[in-house]
């Protein structure tokens, strides 16, 4: 996501910590799609995420809660259809809620590096640790899509610019600390469950970015492993 281009860098203070899987709120959602009366093959999952009545039949109440959910999240076409990729988007939410406070539970992240910023792929997870004590996190992220795949391994932060604009895509990157070629950890304005996934960077919400922003210093450690879903 790189070659650079600056903007006047303006310091932007860091809020405070925040509970895990907060939303990052982007552009206005796209109009809604007519609602479908077709049944889902994921119906019943789909209703049970949504505290819909389960009987795995399509209704018009439901087809407007998971349309809402899709539109939230953009997801397309968001004609209120209970198929694989909404459902593969809420599987991965109830994943990342069950991790709780725990995320390096099997000690997939070294404990031996001291200050290390970690990337779960498998479950789009982000959190900083030190040694075995949890600093921040863990956080939603939104990583490479298929093809531009985040790569893994550990690597180090080599280069920060808060104001960073990419001129590969002409995008702005706020909060940008880099640490493998062009992909880096930033900001985005989009949901993180927004597929099919970013083109190689660690996409945070603007919260979680500033804070990583205040947390981390070239030098620091960064760790990637596992391997996201549909890449």
């Amino acid at each position: 996501m790189r070659n650079i281009r600056r903007r006047g860098a303006v310091v932007l203070g860091v809020t405070g910590l925040v509970a895990p899987l907060t939303l990052a709120l982007g552009t206005a959602p796209a109009q809604a799609a007519s609602c479908t009366t077709q049944t889902g093959p994921y119906q019943k999952q789909v209703e049970k995420f949504l505290g819909r009545p389960v009987d795995g039949r399509q209704s018009a109440a439901d087809c407007k809660a998971i349309q809402a959910f899709q539109t939230k999240h953009g997801i397309t076409p968001n004609a209120g259809y209970a198929g694989s990729v909404t459902w593969g988007v809420m599987n991965l939410m109830n994943k990342q809620k069950a991790v709780g406070n725990n995320p390096n539970r099997d000690g997939s992240c070294p404990v031996n590096k001291g200050r290390i910023a970690c990337v779960n792929l498998t479950l789009q997870l982000s959190w900083i640790q030190d040694g075995r004590t949890l600093v921040y996190g863990p956080v939603p992220v939104r990583t490479g899509r298929n093809g531009y795949e985040t790569r893994t391994g550990l690597k180090k932060i080599y280069w920060r610019d808060i104001d960073h604009v990419s001129t590969l895509y002409n995008v702005p990157m706020p909060y940008s600390q880099f640490f493998d070629g062009g992909q880096a950890f930033h900001s985005v304005g989009l949901s993180m469950w927004n597929p099919p996934g970013s083109h190689g960077c660690v996409n945070m919400t603007p919260t979680t970015a500033k804070k990583y922003w205040s947390l981390l210093k070239n030098g620091d450690d960064v760790f990637v492993y596992g391997r996201k879903p549909g890449t």
